[in-house]
């Protein structure tokens, strides 16, 4: 997962637009079905929306990695620009791109489960607890890529959908980790979706969760001792 340069800009683009629209897909259609099916149950809700989200994680990093490095991810980018593994420019078109394609893939999943186009959500996630939690999730998941890319750079597609698939049931917030998800969710008024005035504060999380992990990161790759 990082910039990949013997891919030209609209090969790369094209890769984060179809990933990020195929992962809010996922998300949104698998939260509808889980709801649907689940008579009521949010514990059986929860459990399809994981497994379906964890699952497609790994596919699409393995699919879409060798052209863009499979970022899908604000946060994600932000710390490979950090790095300098990716120009601020591209990274800057990086995250337009995964916004466009979020909100792309809620239309698609919408359209198969026959709701309205858009619809600004209406459950409330707000609060310290979901705050801690996008924290928790966020710095979890920029760890989990940064050290598997230093140590273990071809588990990274399963490590990843681990980690998520561990994060929506460890975390209060069900684990968004992606500026770009929460985007797309607020527009979704669904099992997956979250108020589009709560939306600003996850984002103000993740984007400083994703800084203090890259800057961890750096500090254990400075170790210079045998």
């Amino acid at each position: 997962m990082s910039d990949m340069p013997e891919h030209d800009l609209p090969r790369r683009l094209a890769a984060e637009f179809l990933g990020t629209a195929f992962l809010l897909a996922t998300v949104i259609g698998s939260g509808i079905m889980g709801d649907t099916l689940s008579s009521g149950n949010v514990a059986i809700a929860l459990l399809g929306n994981t497994i379906a989200t964890g699952a497609i994680l790994a596919v699409l990093i393995l699919v879409f990695g060798p052209i863009s490095g499979a970022h899908f991810n604000p946060a994600v980018t932000l710390s490979f620009a950090i790095r300098r593994e990716i120009t601020i420019g591209h990274a800057v078109i990086y995250v337009i791109v995964q916004i466009i394609g979020g909100l792309f893939g809620v239309f698609v999943a919408h359209v198969m489960f026959g709701e309205p186009s858009f619809s600004a959500a209406l459950t409330t996630r707000t609060g310290i607890g979901p705050w801690t939690g996008e924290f928790v999730a966020t710095f979890g998941l920029v760890a989990t890529i940064l050290g598997c890319l230093r140590f273990r750079p071809e588990a990274i597609p399963y490590a990843v959908g681990l980690f998520i698939t561990a994060g929506y049931w460890f975390t209060s917030s069900t684990s968004f980790a992606n500026p770009a998800v929460t985007i797309a969710r607020s527009f979704s008024d669904t099992f997956a979706g979250i108020r589009p005035e709560d939306a600003p504060m996850f984002i103000l999380v993740q984007i400083i969760a994703a800084i203090i992990a890259t800057l961890v990161f750096a500090w254990f790759a400075s170790d210079k001792k045998a």
